[in-house]
């Protein structure tokens, strides 16, 4: 068997990534601080010192997490590598993550009215209904409801 563990996400504002993923259920797990060479060598950061915050989708099988990584000192600063802030949805990687939702317009409502915008209009493909919303750190995150 084969399955998604967990996502890694860098991000400057912590509060605003888990206030985002804690509308679709992820909990706040644990957080611990990068800072030896174990983790600089590892994640290929030079004398790394990061918090890392994982979030997890509690009672879900496989168990899968959303790790938030931030950066606390100044020479791994995300000012020099941030994300664009309209990614170009034609480059080559990473382009969304999704959830699968059982009600697309109450998370929808709940999303909108906790300030996240969407990114297009929602609309039906593959039997499902689908949206594109503004997540943490620039990333397009997706909800699918199935019909």
């Amino acid at each position: 068997m084969i399955a998604i563990d967990h996502i890694t996400l860098v991000v400057d504002d912590v509060n605003q990534a888990k206030a985002f993923f804690a509308l679709f259920g992820f909990m706040d797990e644990k957080t611990v601080i990068l800072s030896n060479k174990t983790f600089s060598d590892y994640l290929n950061v030079k004398n790394i010192h990061a918090e890392h915050h994982t979030l997890v989708l509690k009672n879900t099988v496989p168990r899968f997490e959303i790790q938030l990584l931030k950066y606390l000192d100044s020479h791994s600063s995300l000012s020099k590598h941030a994300a664009p802030k309209t990614p170009n949805p034609t480059t080559q990687g990473f382009h969304h993550l999704c959830f699968a939702v059982e009600d697309i317009e109450a998370t929808l409502e709940k999303c909108l009215e906790s300030g996240i915008k969407l990114k297009n209009n929602p609309m039906t493909f593959n039997d499902r209904k689908l949206v594109f919303l503004e997540g943490p750190a620039n990333i397009t995150v997706e909800l699918a409801q199935w019909i």
